[in-house]
């Protein structure tokens, strides 16, 4: 069952493979508009009339998953909060139309209007209620795990990624079957089927994490939001280039546009360099990279309060994109200045080794029980560190100065400039292991 892709052959996904592509971008579009809320209350109002909501969470875990509506809600959050960013393969719109051939166009992601839900891109982002360090974990598309919360059926392994397709395609086969029109509301009823499996299936893998809100974002959101905010400003470690992708990058800091960045986070090889080791986990790292540069780039260029600037991000996306019934994001803005600012790490659960499933599927094989208590240790609360600073003597220079979180050392801190984007970054030789190091928001992290 794993390599069905919610009922695609084989043939097919191998002709998909490639226009596979990472929607990193999708914590990015939550925190900019928590952010832009809070300078327009307007922006908000048409946001939340734009934006699709789901009850996908009720669905995948019960009347539990209910909270207080936005407009009686406090202005705080009351309790750590954990956010699932998914990002979709399927080339479609949320309404299930196929995108314009301009887009897809510029999206290269050739002329197929169909594609599969698979969740390509699934972060958990965990943000703290007392303000301190929130963590963005993002979880391999090729884990291979239990799915849960399939209508019908389930307890089944296969690829994480896919959860959402099987339970989209069992749910609308289930309606098709009772009757049904195949209209818009059984449509949509089988996308809500596939959200909710996806998120039973992430909590579940976790070890029981709770997941508070989801956000769904596609292709076609990520371009926009690209478009509404390019040039970018990104640092790659070495100069590489993939004809599948279409990236062509120089070594160090540059600034691309919205159709580089689309190349930017689909990148898992080199194909101008056969011993260069790119897999799909440093595909993984590059769209933490991406959401840390343009979080930082955004906040270095003021444009949080920039009215007009928000007000076409927001437009360019909530059309295209789906949250749960009770995400606030008046709440989230709370955090999202923090955020922002850099207080974030990034990090990438652990695989055993790379495998083959029963049915002959590529797949990342994993300890369970390893990453329920790894995750554990992330999500547990950290230590308040103290405030009286160290006496002199026993400060280091910052040439010494080591990384605190042993994130990436490679970063080009600085705002974006025409001088900082044609100066290559010097940095140490990449490695297979580099995703394997937590990230550190704040900066634009110069990667593989």
């Amino acid at each position: 069952m794993g390599e069905q892709e919610g009922g695609g052959d084989r043939r097919a996904t191998r002709r998909r493979r490639w226009l596979r592509i990472g929607l990193a971008l999708g914590i990015v579009v939550v925190l900019v508009g928590g952010a832009a809320v809070v300078y327009g209350v307007q922006l908000a109002a048409r946001f939340n009339s734009n934006v699709h909501r789901s009850d996908a969470l009720t669905r995948a875990f019960g009347d539990e998953a209910a909270s207080p509506s936005a407009s009686t809600a406090p202005p705080t959050l009351s309790k750590d909060t954990n956010i699932l960013v998914m990002g979709l393969d399927s080339r479609l719109d949320e309404n299930g139309q196929p995108l314009p051939p301009d887009i897809l166009d510029a999206l290269q992601a050739g002329d197929d209007s169909g594609g599969f839900y698979n969740a390509n891109v699934l972060m958990l982002v965990h943000i703290p209620a007392d303000g301190s360090q929130a963590t963005a974990i993002s979880i391999p598309r090729d884990d291979y795990v239990e799915i849960a919360g399939i209508p019908g059926g389930g307890g089944f392994s296969t690829k994480i990624k896919e959860a959402y397709s099987y339970g989209f395609a069992a749910e609308q086969s289930a309606l098709l079957s009772q009757g049904k029109p195949n209209d818009d509301a059984t449509y949509q009823a089988a996308r809500d089927a596939g959200r909710a499996a996806q998120i039973a299936t992430v909590s579940q893998f976790l070890g029981g994490v709770p997941i508070d809100h989801f956000v769904e974002v596609t292709m076609v959101a990520f371009y926009q939001v690209a478009l509404a905010i390019q040039p970018i400003t990104v640092c790659v470690n070495r100069a590489t280039q993939d004809a599948y992708s279409g990236a062509d990058f120089r070594a160090g800091v540059q600034q691309i546009d919205a159709r580089q960045a689309m190349a930017f986070v689909r990148q898992r090889r080199d194909t101008s360099d056969p011993t260069y080791d790119f897999t799909d986990l440093d595909r993984t790292r590059r769209q933490q990279a991406f959401i840390a540069s343009v979080l930082h780039q955004l906040t270095q260029a003021g444009t949080f309060t920039n009215l007009p600037k928000m007000e076409a991000v927001l437009d360019a996306v909530s059309k295209n994109m789906a949250v749960d019934r009770n995400l606030d994001l008046l709440l989230l803005a709370q955090q999202a200045r923090s955020l922002t600012g850099g207080n974030i790490t990034f990090t990438t659960l652990p695989i055993v080794g790379f495998g083959w499933s029963p049915e002959g599927a590529a797949i990342n094989v994993v300890d369970v029980p390893a990453i329920q208590a790894f995750v554990k240790e992330l999500l547990a609360p950290k230590p308040v560190q103290p405030t009286t600073p160290p006496p002199a003597s026993a400060s280091a220079s910052p040439e010494d100065a080591p990384s605190s979180d042993g994130a990436d050392q490679s970063t080009a801190s600085s705002a974006p400039s025409e001088t900082a984007s044609a100066t290559p970054v010097a940095s140490p030789p990449p490695t297979y292991e580099d995703w394997k190091s937590p990230l550190q928001g704040g900066s634009v992290p110069c990667v593989k």
